[in-house]
């Protein structure tokens, strides 16, 4: 889910209340099993979950299977909209020691800063029986949230690979291919894809972009480096990474060429745009589409997923940690255990479009042979799998939530503003530097 990718539609306040009776916890292997369990006590136990976006669980139905399986455990999900809205305030509460949920998500943006800095505010999971879980996950995701000296912060919720969306009607109105393969076949590379924009734009009306923010785009390219914003000493390297740059040059020719439609993700501009026209392609990542299928609703068919240029890269995905101010510690994990298990992940992605960031889950044929209709009945299965396989290891920093941030912002300058390229870069890299120095 960019979840610093922001990637909710619109804010959710869910209570979702289940059966007060006597029952308990599962066990660190629990799954989709019907069969209902107990504990000791059978005390009556909400647990608070709090989110940014839209993770996908209750209307999956994840929640209410689960308080059916455990009578005395009701959720509440307390969710907001914006990411980074989200993360002050949490940052905010656990300096406080209050005001905390039991369960927190965390953005993959921000896990590094869990690791280094506000490890001692979050329970090991260790201590909870989470090393068993490690062959689960993809080592990427299992790795990212754990510290140096060991300690598991928390649990891979989705895994973020990459894909391309398109406009099925408004390609075939511009003459281009609208079945997958054909789709994937006009852009191996990044160029060939500005290109096919500049052929597209050619022959679409002028309310109808290529794509819908080259900041998109840019979160895409960069998310198909392992060295991205810092280096393996833990060096901020935003400045002179090639891969950056290559990422901006590509964003300043889509912005300065008329192919972007100018809007800022995860507005109520943006969401609009879906179904309006106003932009035939978006860097996709799994958790996308069912983005687009909330904004965008009755447009069955109209849609198609292809693969990303360049066949790879992450942006995206979430985990789920247990401050340790919470007084439900035990049954907090036995819950992020059971959402996060492979045959709940499976269903994740089936319903939601949220990729599995566990390993076994994403190997199972159900994950490969997964089509959709509203899709086209895209290979998304076959196409999300193949980007996630090759994913590079990225070395994430504590600051890249912060750093993708900058970086939106001036690359909004430059296409809705006209700030000229350079000028936005400059100030982006100062921006920057003034954020994580110190």
């Amino acid at each position: 889910m960019l979840r610093a990718r922001k990637r909710s539609a619109a804010a959710i306040a869910l209570l979702v209340s289940g059966a007060m009776l006597a029952s308990g916890c599962s066990s660190s292997k629990s799954s989709s099993s019907s069969t209902k369990t107990t504990t000791d006590s059978g005390q009556q136990i909400t647990l608070k979950v709090g989110l940014f976006g839209t993770f996908g669980f209750k209307e999956a139905g994840l929640y209410d299977q689960y308080m059916k399986l455990h009578p005395n455990i009701k959720i509440v999900e307390d969710s907001v909209e914006d990411e980074g809205q989200y993360y002050t305030s949490l940052q905010t509460h656990l300096s406080a020691g209050s005001g905390l949920d039991d369960i927190q998500g965390i953005e993959v943006g921000r896990i590094a800063d869990v690791d280094q800095n506000l490890s001692s505010k979050f329970v090991d999971l260790n201590s909870l029986g989470a090393a068993s879980l490690k062959s689960n996950f993809y080592p990427a995701k299992w790795s990212a949230a754990t510290t140096s000296d060991g300690k598991v912060m928390a649990l891979g919720t989705d895994y973020g690979p990459l894909a391309i969306c398109y406009r099925t009607d408004l390609f075939k109105a511009a003459g281009l291919p609208t079945d997958s393969a054909g789709v994937s076949a006009l852009w191996p590379d990044w160029n060939s894809y500005v290109q096919t924009g500049l052929k597209y734009k050619a022959k679409a009306p002028a309310n109808q972009a290529w794509t819908d923010t080259a900041g998109g785009t840019f979160n895409a390219i960069v998310g198909q480096s392992a060295n991205q914003y810092y280096d393996s000493s833990g060096k901020e390297i935003a400045d002179t990474n090639p891969a950056v740059q290559n990422a901006w040059n590509i964003a300043m020719q889509l912005s300065t060429q008329g192919l972007t439609a100018k809007l800022s993700q995860f507005t109520p501009a943006w969401n609009q745009a879906f179904t309006t026209g106003s932009f035939a392609t978006i860097a996709c990542p799994a958790w996308m589409t069912g983005y687009i299928k909330s904004e965008a609703g009755a447009m069955t068919g109209d849609w198609g997923v292809a693969k990303i240029p360049g066949g790879t890269g992450d942006w995206g995905g979430s985990y789920l940690a247990i401050p340790k101010a919470s007084k439900h510690q035990k049954e907090a994990y036995d819950l992020i255990n059971w959402l996060t298990n492979p045959d709940q992940q499976k269903t994740m992605f089936t319903s939601q479009g949220h990729f599995p960031s566990s390993q076994t889950a994403a190997q199972d044929p159900s994950i490969a042979s997964h089509t959709d209709p509203y899709f086209g009945d895209s290979p998304l299965g076959q196409i999300y799998a193949a980007s996630a396989a090759t994913i590079p290891q990225a070395v994430l920093g504590a600051k890249d939530g912060t750093i993708k941030d900058t970086f939106s912002k001036a690359i909004t300058r430059v296409e809705a503003q006209g700030q000229a390229p350079q000028a936005s870069w400059t100030k982006a890299l100062s921006d920057i530097k003034a954020a994580t120095s110190g």
